[in-house]
């Protein structure tokens, strides 16, 4: 799964939702929050993680690459 950036970044909760992952941002907090989700293959606990193009986000089985 891709998600093309229109600015110079996305939050990490913010493609989350994007990506259809979670439906609102207090799931995408919690699913962070509690270590669920990976950003280059690092644990993230930070929801306003700004991602940028090349960026790979990993969560409940599924991989969003982040592209210019």
């Amino acid at each position: 799964m891709e998600i093309k950036l229109r600015e110079e970044y996305i939050k990490l909760g913010q493609a989350l939702k994007a990506a259809g992952l979670v439906e609102s941002g207090v799931d995408a907090k919690e699913v962070i929050l509690n270590g669920e989700v990976k950003v280059n293959g690092e644990v993230e606990r930070q929801r306003g993680k700004k991602l940028y193009g090349g960026d790979t986000v990993t969560f409940d089985g599924e991989q969003i690459e982040i592209k210019k």
